[in-house]
């Protein structure tokens, strides 16, 4: 399950339809273009209770995943990546059904 998560994770940055880091993430669930949040199991409490508080406040769905923040950002070309906006629906989607597996 993880490596199809990361492969599909690294589709969708080719493609332009995440937003990578606090920042970015909270800048797309502000302006509703966040279909799904995606965490990296390994962020501090404090980060993660910071953007799910601005998810709740968005209404954009969380998934908490057991991937590090190093194999997050392996899989989209970044460095130690944990919180990633997926700002297009069927990626979104096909996210939450393999989380699910």
């Amino acid at each position: 399950m993880n490596e199809k998560l990361l492969s599909l994770l690294g589709i969708a940055r080719r493609a332009g339809r995440l937003s990578v880091g606090f920042d970015a993430a909270a800048e797309s669930m502000k302006k509703g273009k966040s279909y799904l949040l995606v965490l990296a199991g390994d962020i501090s409490e404090r980060t993660s209770g910071s953007i799910i508080s601005k998810a709740e406040q968005s209404g954009t769905e969380v998934l908490k995943t057991a991937l590090s923040m190093e194999q997050i950002g392996n899989a989209i070309g970044k460095k130690m990546t944990g919180i990633i906006s997926v700002n297009d629906s069927g990626f979104a989607e096909k996210l939450k059904a393999l989380f699910a597996e």
